[in-house]
């Protein structure tokens, strides 16, 4: 453990917050404008890699916890002297059974990068407008960390003695590849700090239609791998007044043109079978005869190149679920406006299918581009590739029918997250991982890693009540 985070922590505890506790057993409405203050002072904790840190954040939220009666001995601040600003913490929220393994509850608190000119708003204030709280990390992934420091607060408000033990694990890095990771290093040099037979984090929400009108609630088993390649082309250069044909940046530019052109095949994993079985009788139900067809025969036969075609049109996320993915997504080229480019690159991120190994999309891309001048590098790997955890009635069970309490008749589908989640090195590590994050989002999905990020104020706040039941419940499971 880093000395001087854990005297920062140490110090921060020792001083009396300006958070006050409300009476134990206290209603939901009761403490949400306590939820509010916490939720707005972790959001407005700027946590960008650039100029951000999670280590206040992680401070932040332990004096809060403190401040409700947690111990000193509780608390287990993380870091490494490398990466001061990037650390995390663990609270142990012990239960009455020490036979029984633990419930993680996992959340990153670092966020993507913004820039103030791009965005309407400050990203770094939150603003309640519209039904909406704007900020970056406002939803990505804020909103359920700060669901999770709320629920132990109300848990210990209420003397509960819960029969698992809880466990929280605020962690920073999961947003940028090559960052400091807190839940990989977790994984790798504490992994006993957060074993448990299970972990509950981000990776899946409550869908909303264009109207918002509630689609489905789903729930995360597995994640694609992020992996970036690079493509890199270099020459001799020479004087613009000359061209010639071996101009780097078109070699460049044919290899990305080829790239984009491709598909990988699709592949299924038990969760996007799920997934497509129920969103097939969803889109019936709205009409969508050709689509609901389509996707009960891809489920069928996962060689219906047709069904897969039409599918896959339709929606990102639904091309995303079904098979490895890759796009450019930064340049890099030229040195100078009166001169041939000496250098032209570009940062290609794949998401790559479970079971599909990294080298093996690397020598597809070098396929794909035919071209000697073209270098293709695999770049920092995020993580290990990880199977799906397996989805329990004990994880199930509980999940659905608190759904259903909550909003019935919106059915529950499992999914493979198309994205990329700290839950890929809890899974490899042997503690199952679920996406459970019972927010509802149109399909903008809250405009997450772009320009104004928001979340809805009143799925926010009922997301909070179903987590803090779910725990519970959960926590009480033998």
């Amino acid at each position: 453990m880093n000395k001087v985070l854990s005297a920062a922590i140490a110090a921060a505890l020792s001083t009396t917050s300006i958070v006050h506790a409300v009476p134990a057993a206290s209603s939901s409405a009761a403490t949400e404008p306590r939820f509010r203050e916490l939720y707005k002072e972790l959001v407005e904790t700027n946590t960008t890699l650039s100029a951000g840190s999670c280590t206040l954040a992680a401070e932040r939220m332990a004096k809060r916890l403190k401040a409700a009666g947690f111990p000193d001995d509780a608390f287990h601040p993380f870091s490494i002297p490398d990466h001061p600003k990037e650390g995390g913490l663990v609270v142990i929220y012990p239960g009455r059974d020490p036979k029984l393994k633990a419930i993680l509850l996992l959340a990153h608190i670092d966020v993507v990068e913004a820039k103030r000119e791009d965005w309407a708003r400050d990203p770094f204030k939150l603003v309640e407008e519209n039904g909406n709280f704007y900020a970056r990390g406002s939803a990505d992934d804020k909103a359920e960390a700060a669901i999770w420091v709320d629920t132990l607060v109300r848990f210990r408000e209420e003397k509960l003695q819960p029969r698992r033990t809880l466990k929280l694990a605020l962690t920073c890095g999961e947003e940028t590849s090559g960052a400091f990771n807190g839940a990989q290093w977790l994984s790798e040099h504490q992994r006993d700090l957060i074993d448990a037979a299970f972990a509950l984090n981000e990776g899946a929400a409550g869908e909303l239609d264009a109207q918002g009108h509630r689609i489905a609630l789903e729930i995360q088993a597995g994640e694609k791998l992020s992996q970036n390649f690079r493509l890199e082309v270099t020459n001799p250069g020479g004087h613009s007044s000359r061209p010639v044909k071996n101009n780097a940046i078109y070699h460049l530019a044919g290899a990305l043109k080829k790239i984009e052109a491709y598909e990988f095949p699709a592949q299924f994993t038990d969760g996007s079978r799920g997934f497509f079985t129920g969103m097939a009788k969803i889109q019936a139900g709205k009409g969508e005869t050709e689509v609901a067809a389509a996707m009960n025969a891809l489920v069928k036969d996962p060689n219906d190149a047709a069904a897969i075609a039409l599918v896959s049109s339709k929606d990102p996320t639904w091309n995303g679920t079904l098979r490895t993915t890759c796009v450019a997504t930064m340049l890099d080229a030229g040195h100078a406006t009166n001169a041939l480019p000496q250098r032209a690159r570009a940062n290609i991120n794949c998401r790559i299918f479970p079971g599909v190994e990294a080298e093996s999309v690397r020598h597809k891309l070098e396929e794909l581009v035919a071209d000697t001048a073209v270098k293709v590098s695999t770049l920092e790997t995020r993580g290990p590739s990880s199977p799906p955890p397996l989805l329990t009635k004990e994880v199930m069970g509980p999940f659905e029918k608190l759904a259903g309490q909550f909003w019935p008749g919106v059915p529950v589908l499992p999914i493979l997250q198309p994205g990329a989640t700290d839950g890929e090195f809890l899974n490899a590590a042997g503690i199952p991982t679920y996406g459970i994050e019972p927010v509802f989002v149109g399909p903008d999905l809250g405009n997450i890693h772009g320009l104004n990020e928001y979340v809805g104020v009143k799925p926010l706040l009922e997301g909070r009540d179903f987590l803090y039941r779910l725990v519970k419940i959960y926590a009480e499971q033998k």
